[in-house]
């Protein structure tokens, strides 16, 4: 354990990362200040000096990783013009899915106040979906300027219908049940990008 006093490097990154791992193996019903701290091995009072309460770090970690999430999206113009358009976009969904865990995102739907604080950092400016499908439109559209997909491809709907499924899947996917994202994410790329993406000139 931390010893009392000293200050703990990434602090907050320490205490999310464990409660992660405290949700995916107990469940949010076992979410609690001591087993997130304990989880961490930090001092018992660690979490509840850093944060008002068990509430407002939950919202803390939802709006903490949908910004990650969406720096991961912004991050798809490094792909313009790389292997394909496929195969980026599934890439970057399938590691924002990994990087919004559902039993984390289902912790601010089953606590009522951790849910409102959250929906005030969203209307107060936080990165959420809309700035994820925001950059997967950009992303369609530079590959479009660069003749990789055709000029007359929906790129906004196949954006907000990639969003739409990764919000789907975030809310109802249970890990080790249902279809691997993997598969299904393929499928749908497949359907939506049809006969949009151009084939590699020769």
């Amino acid at each position: 354990m931390s010893p009392r006093g000293v200050a703990i490097p990434d602090l907050r990154e320490r205490l999310f990362a464990a409660a992660e791992r405290v949700v995916a193996r107990d469940g949010a019903a076992g979410l609690t200040s001591r087993a997130v701290t304990a989880e961490a091995d930090c001092g018992k009072g660690v979490l509840h000096t850093h944060f008002a309460g068990l509430d407002e770090f939950v919202a803390e970690l939802v709006l903490d990783r949908f910004a990650r999430s969406a720096g991961q999206a912004e991050a798809l113009d490094e792909k313009v013009g790389q292997a394909t358009v496929a195969a980026n976009l599934q890439s970057v969904v399938l590691a924002l899915l990994d990087a919004l865990p559902p039993a984390v995102v289902g912790l601010a739907l089953t606590r009522p106040a951790a849910a409102l604080r959250t929906r005030e950092g969203f209307h107060g400016g936080a990165p959420a979906f809309d700035v994820i499908q925001h950059a997967f439109t950009a992303y369609l559209q530079a590959e479009q300027r660069g003749g990789r997909i055709a000029a007359d491809a929906d790129t906004a709907t196949i954006a907000l219908a990639l969003v739409g499924t990764m919000h789907h899947l975030l809310m109802t996917r249970v890990p080790g049940r249902d279809e691997e994202p993997e598969t299904l994410i393929g499928r749908l790329l497949a359907v939506l990008l049809g006969g949009a993406e151009q084939p590699p000139m020769e």
